[in-house]
C-alpha cells in the first residue's frame, strides 16, 4: 500500500511481517476491525504495509457499508468561505504562509462574509464553514461578532471555524456565540515529525492541548493530517491513526500533500491518492459516526477524487462560496481544483457527481451522530 511513497516497506507480500497473527487472524482482519472498531498496534502496522488487493478493497467496502448504515446514501454539504489569506505562521508547506511575498493577501468584510451565507443558504447550504490563516486583524470580539450575526439570520445553520490555534478563552467565546464546529488539524502525532514541518515556535503540545479543549467545550471538533507529507513515515502514520482512535473526534479531515511553488517543500512529490483514499477506509471503521470529508487535495489531485472518497466512507464535501475576486488568492497548494466554478455550479456538479455513484447530496446541517440512527 505504501509502495509509492518515501514510506515504503520494500517487503513483498510474502515476506510481510505478520505481527504474531494466525493466518486466520488476518484472513479475518477487516471483519474484526469492522465488529469492534477498533485496531491494535500490531493489526495496524501489517495494514500500512500490506500489498494484499483483496484484504484492501474487502475493507473499502466494509467503511462504505458503515457510512451507509449510519448516514444513508447522503453527501453532506458545507459552504467554504475562505475569508482571510493572512496568517502569522510559518508551515512549511503552506501557500498562504507568512514568509510567502508572493501571495496577495486579503480579508473579507463582514458583509461580504454574510453575502457568501445568504448566497450559499439559497443554495441549499446549512453548514458555513469560515476558514482563514491566523489573522490578528479578526479579534474574538470581531469573530464572535460575525458568528452571532449568522445564527442570527440562520438559526437553522451550523457555523463551523477553521483559524487555528487559539487560547481555550477564545474558543469559549467563539462556542458560546453560536460556533458548533471547529476544524484544527493535528498535521501528525510525532513530535520529531511535527518540527520537520512547522517552525519551531509552533509545537505538538499546543496543538493538542488545542484540540482536547475543543473537545472538552463540546465543539463538534475535527483533527486529520496530510498523507505523503515530506518525512511522514509509516511509523508517523501509525502514530496519527492512534491519536485519532484516542482523541475520537467528530470530523476527520484527510488529503493528499500537495506541494506549493513558494514554500521550502515545493520539490517534494506529492502524496498519494489511493494511500489516502485507504486510510479514509480505516478512519471510517475505526470511527464509524465521524463527518469524513472527501477532501478538495484529493479531487485536485484525481479528477475523480471526490466520488472516489465517498465510495470509501467518506460523506461530506466542501464547495467553495467564497467570492470569486479572492479565490486564486487563498491556495495552500498549487493547481487547486474548483476555483473557477462559482457556488451554483459548483453544486450542480457535486450532484451530478454524487448520482452518477449512486449518492445524494443532502440538504441539513449534517451533525455528528454519535450512534443515533441516520439523519
Amino acid at each position: 500500500m505504501l509502495q509509492n511513497q518515501t514510506i515504503q516497506d520494500k517487503n513483498t507480500q510474502s515476506e510481510q511481517n505478520t505481527y504474531g497473527m494466525s493466518e486466520c487472524e488476518i484472513k479475518n482482519l477487516p471483519e474484526t476491525i469492522e465488529k469492534t472498531a477498533d485496531i491494535t498496534k500490531e493489526q495496524l502496522a501489517f495494514l500500512l504495509a500490506t500489498e494484499d488487493d483483496a484484504m484492501i478493497q474487502d475493507l473499502k467496502q466494509r467503511a462504505r457499508n458503515t457510512g451507509d448504515r449510519i448516514y444513508g446514501k447522503n453527501v453532506y454539504i458545507r459552504g467554504l468561505i475562505e475569508f482571510t489569506n493572512y496568517c502569522k505562521n510559518d508551515c512549511l508547506y503552506c501557500g498562504i504562509r507568512r514568509s510567502n511575498c508572493h501571495a496577495d493577501r486579503y480579508r473579507l468584510t463582514e458583509e461580504e462574509i454574510l453575502s457568501c451565507c445568504k448566497n450559499g443558504y439559497e443554495l441549499g447550504f446549512r453548514t458555513f464553514v469560515l476558514q482563514g490563516g491566523e489573522d490578528g486583524f479578526y479579534t474574538d470580539e470581531k469573530i464572535c461578532q460575525i458568528v452571532s450575526k449568522i445564527k442570527a439570520e440562520y438559526p437553522d445553520c451550523a457555523v463551523t471555524l477553521s483559524i487555528g490555534e487559539k487560547s481555550r478563552e477564545s474558543y469559549q467565546a467563539y462556542f458560546d456565540a453560536g460556533a458548533d464546529r471547529y476544524l484544527l488539524r493535528h498535521e501528525t502525532a510525532n513530535e520529531a515529525h511535527y518540527a520537520k514541518i512547522h517552525p519551531a515556535r509552533q509545537t505538538l503540545s499546543n496543538r493538542t492541548r488545542c484540540l482536547r479543549d475543543l473537545k472538552d467545550i463540546g465543539y463538534q471538533t475535527g483533527a486529520g493530517m496530510m498523507i505523503g507529507a515530506p518525512y511522514q513515515t509509516a511509523e508517523t502514520l501509525a502514530q496519527d491513526m492512534e491519536f485519532l482512535a484516542d482523541l475520537r473526534p467528530e470530523m476527520v479531515g484527510m488529503g493528499p500533500f500537495l506541494p506549493h511553488r513558494d514554500t521550502p517543500f515545493r520539490d517534494f512529490p506529492h502524496g498519494s491518492a489511493e494511500l489516502t483514499l485507504y486510510l479514509l477506509s480505516l478512519v471510517r471503521l475505526l470511527l464509524p459516526d465521524a463527518l469524513l470529508p472527501a477532501t478538495t487535495a484529493l479531487g485536485t489531485l484525481d479528477a475523480s477524487g471526490r466520488q472516489q472518497g465517498v465510495l470509501s466512507g467518506c460523506n461530506v464535501v466542501m464547495p467553495n462560496l467564497s467570492p470569486m475576486a479572492v479565490r486564486q488568492k487563498y491556495l495552500l497548494y498549487d493547481n487547486k481544483a474548483g476555483i473557477g466554478d462559482d457556488g451554483e455550479s459548483s453544486l450542480r456538479k457535486l450532484r451530478a457527481q454524487m448520482q452518477e455513484i449512486g449518492y445524494e447530496v443532502a440538504v441539513g446541517r449534517g451533525d455528528y451522530t454519535d450512534g443515533r440512527t441516520k439523519q
